[in-house]
């Protein structure tokens, strides 16, 4: 029922509508009888691997990894394929986007700054659906604020030891590998983090807790007792992390807000269906002014988030800086989602709470995007930020 007339904007190329057409089709065949009501807490790791399998073997992940050489479909990521990948999946199925979507986080770092022997030995198997990835950058005290991670990594010769905690980590429990940010102090606060690869085997490394969340997913906190791992390791120079953390963040935080999207999408179908087919006080759900009314809201709200998002996806794959698009974007298209997400969960009244409907589920898994690859206030921060300093650029050319 989605109206795709969007997938015509000067954004896309023929090739995006292409790849949306396709994923859309392949979705329906494996995703449309998913088992939602046995995705309790205790089967949703089972679930996510054989989702990245599934995954895998339809050739989506290879859009998720940089290099046809390791798997991938392009030699650099496209941003905009992989939001419209999100989205369309998110549409589907919460759980099928979250696959994809840390399969690409968590190799991301490797894709944009490996070496070419972390390249070969990771990418090709998350391409391919043979190995789950993870990306470690949280920490209890250390959220929002990345330059304030604790968790430390020491030089011993040709070997780092990892000690410390990561929290909130996506996958965790079921990863192959995690990419993990330390602390290695060369200089203070974000100049002194460095990235590393850990193996899920390494000893030292330990899963201390599952994390029991509001939309199951793998989620846990990691510790790393005396973690001795190769130098080798190390994803870039010494000292870089930051900028290895903000660099792939800053092609993936665009793809939440298209997750955003395709539950918002879902979320307007259902409330049309429904709509057009809900009797009251003898006419239609969707006669009534007030239901017209809010149904224009939706759609409106939606084609307004599509637009940021997909102008931040476009201008950086124009290699354009879209440090304030794309927290514009996040910000606008998880804000609206969740507004029409709880609009259609309204016009179902009492039948929109029973679980594993639809639009409760949708109800469920929008929450957390408000927060995760940096919460709604942290995007305002960084959008004022950056028009802080247009604007002092511009009195300085004056």
């Amino acid at each position: 029922m989605t109206d795709k007339s969007y997938l015509d904007w000067p954004f896309f190329e023929p090739q995006h509508a292409a790849l949306e057409a396709a994923l859309d089709a392949w979705a329906m065949q494996h995703l449309a009888n998913a088992n939602h009501a046995t995705r309790d807490r205790a089967d949703v790791d089972d679930a996510c691997r054989q989702l990245v399998r599934q995954l895998g073997d339809g050739g989506w992940l290879r859009h998720a990894v940089a290099g046809v050489e390791h798997g991938g479909h392009a030699h650099a990521i496209d941003t905009r394929a992989i939001c419209l990948i999100r989205e369309t999946l998110a549409r589907h199925d919460g759980l099928a986007d979250f696959a994809f979507a840390m399969q690409g986080l968590g190799a991301g770092a490797i894709s944009l700054h490996g070496s070419a022997d972390q390249r070969r030995r990771y990418l090709p198997r998350v391409a391919g659906g043979a190995a789950i990835a993870a990306f470690a950058l949280s920490e209890p005290q250390a959220g929002s604020d990345v330059a304030a991670i604790q968790c430390a990594a020491t030089a011993d010769g040709d070997h780092y030891i990892l000690e410390g905690e990561k929290t909130w980590i996506s996958n965790g429990g079921i990863a192959d590998f995690y990419v993990v940010f330390a602390r290695t102090g060369e200089q203070p606060g974000a100049r002194g983090i460095s990235a590393f690869i850990v193996d899920a085997d390494t000893p030292g490394f330990e899963i201390a807790a599952r994390i029991d969340v509001i939309a199951p997913h793998p989620l846990a906190r990691l510790r790393f007792n005396r973690c001795r791992i190769p130098a080798a390791q190390r994803i870039g120079a010494a000292g870089q992390g930051f900028k290895v953390a903000m660099s792939t963040l800053d092609v993936f935080r665009t793809s939440v807000a298209a997750a955003a999207l395709g539950f918002a999408r879902r979320a307007l179908d259902e409330a049309l269906a429904h709509a057009t087919q809900r009797q009251m006080f003898g006419q239609m759900l969707s006669d009534f002014q007030l239901t017209q009314a809010k149904l224009a809201d939706m759609a409106t709200g939606i084609d307004a988030a599509a637009l940021l998002t997909y102008r931040a996806a476009w201008q950086r794959d124009c290699g354009r800086k879209v440090t304030k698009e794309a927290a514009m974007a996040k910000l606008a298209a998880t804000e609206t989602a969740q507004q029409v997400i709880d609009a259609a969960l309204q016009m179902f009244g009492g039948l929109g709470v029973v679980s594993e409907q639809p639009v409760e589920r949708l109800y469920r898994e929008i929450r957390a995007l408000r927060i995760y690859e940096g919460a709604t206030e942290v995007q305002q921060l960084i959008i004022a930020r950056e028009l802080l300093r247009e604007a002092a650029a511009m009195k300085g050319e004056v």
